[in-house]
């Protein structure tokens, strides 16, 4: 095993040890002076380690592991959890899963054990399993009704034609209801094995007494079987940028006012450099009244409710978005008009008023987003599953503060055709 301290320049109150285990089991811990301390399970698997069949399994299981193991009978957990005022959640996403609890100090010694038990030893019951289909079913059914969610669907697929990034977290409802489980406890087996987990730990303790317990804890619930023939997350090819324009239309009975996504396949966190400029850019486009689509198409010429960019940046691929909520007459002069604004940064550099406000603005968050155990966890856990390492967590104000207006205008030529890209336009039904 191995220990590192990271010490960071912007913040020198981010001081995360790493500690290595020889089953592979990572543990990242950070002393914290707040009268709370969360530790943060993160798993490198999500719904990109699923195949067609069992789409929506990683989601699914996250509801089962509250549901009982050998030591603790189903709510449980969450009973012992909330008499001591703690708090927990999970979520999972495309790439990854976690699991976090919240504790007073003294409390943390007792409830760290329960929470890793409950993630590596759940027992997934057949009466236990088929209640909370169920539940999966109705969330899935929520989504479905949601126009939000719908249009972010309607957005991935067709930004991703092949990579697992298009298809639902949640898996659809005919999957869903086929899933059995043995299929669970085999998923769960495979991949909640330690190579796959970082422990995140942050509060009120000594570092020393954080990584003991936390350590203890997991020798604690070593009870799973291990698996040997541990299976190695496949490699993702990145899918080549739009050539051309690709146009989806949409027709949405629910809606008011049309939506209009134009979308840009960019590179993801693999290649983590080349992101840090379409993040600027994205700010650049539409962060506060004075960003330029922002001010033009929604303040001015009051073309569009609302409009945002986002750059979003999964592991093997990124997607770079343009949203507007508009009329449906105003959807050819929106697009055509965000083309123009793409073509004038193809050639012209942004201001300096304008990086200096961005600089500012992501150093402020970025010390505002770090006010917490939850959040340094989480922060940590985050970058250590998907890239091993928290220096690009730590240091992205940095990265930042380096883009220039040159390095701006360079991301938009190689990755922003106005002239190339995905676009969803998705108007209301007949009034």
């Amino acid at each position: 095993m191995t220990a590192t301290l990271l010490k960071s320049s912007t913040s020198p109150l981010n001081a995360p040890r790493i500690h290595r285990l020889a089953n592979g089991l990572t543990i990242i811990a950070e002393q914290m002076p707040t009268e709370a301390v969360s530790l943060n399970i993160w798993l490198n698997v999500g719904s990109t380690m699923e195949s067609d069949d069992i789409n929506g399994m990683a989601h699914f299981l996250e509801h089962m592991i509250f549901k009982g193991t050998a030591k603790l009978e189903s709510g449980e957990f969450e009973r012992l959890i909330e008499q001591r005022g703690a708090v927990t959640n999970a979520a999972t996403s495309q790439d990854y899963t976690h699991y976090y609890i919240t504790t007073a100090p003294k409390d943390f010694a007792a409830l760290a054990p329960l929470q890793v038990d409950v993630v590596m030893n759940a027992t997934i019951p057949d009466a236990g399993f088929e209640r909370e289909r169920q539940v999966v079913l109705e969330e899935i059914r929520r989504s479905q009704d949601n126009p939000r969610r719908r249009t972010f669907h309607h957005a991935t697929e067709l930004t991703f034609d092949r990579l697992p990034y298009r298809r639902h977290v949640l898996g659809p409802a005919e999957v869903v209801e086929n899933l059995t489980a043995q299929q669970m406890r085999d998923f769960h087996t495979n991949w909640y094995q330690p190579q796959s987990i970082t422990a995140c730990v942050v509060g009120n303790l000594p570092v020393e007494d954080l990584i003991q317990i936390v350590e203890d804890s997991f020798q604690q619930a070593a009870t799973k079987p291990v698996n040997l023939d541990f299976p190695t997350p496949q490699s993702l090819v990145p899918e080549t940028p739009f050539t051309e324009i690709v146009r989806w239309e949409v027709t949405d009975d629910s809606l008011q006012q049309a939506r209009l996504i134009m979308i840009w396949r960019v590179p993801g966190l693999n290649d983590l450099p080349e992101t840090y400029a379409l993040d600027v850019l994205a700010s650049v486009l539409s962060r506060g009244r004075t960003s330029r689509l922002v001010r033009e198409l929604r303040e001015e010429r009051g073309l569009v409710s609302n409009i945002s960019a986002s750059n979003m940046s999964y592991l093997h691929q990124g997607a770079f978005y343009i949203s507007a909520q508009l009329p449906t007459e105003n959807l050819a002069v929106v697009e055509a008009a965000i083309a123009q604004h793409l073509q004038t940064l193809q050639t012209d550099l942004i201001t300096e008023f304008e990086i200096a406000k961005i600089r500012t603005r992501t150093t402020n968050n970025f010390v505002f987003g770090n006010e917490t155990p939850s959040d340094r966890s989480g922060l940590y856990g985050y970058y250590h599953t998907l890239l091993r390492d928290l220096e690009p967590a730590i240091h992205y104000p940095d990265y930042i503060q380096a883009i220039d207006a040159e390095a701006v205008r360079v991301a938009v030529q190689r990755y922003l055709s106005p002239n190339a890209y995905g676009i969803v336009t998705i108007r209301p039904g007949a009034e």
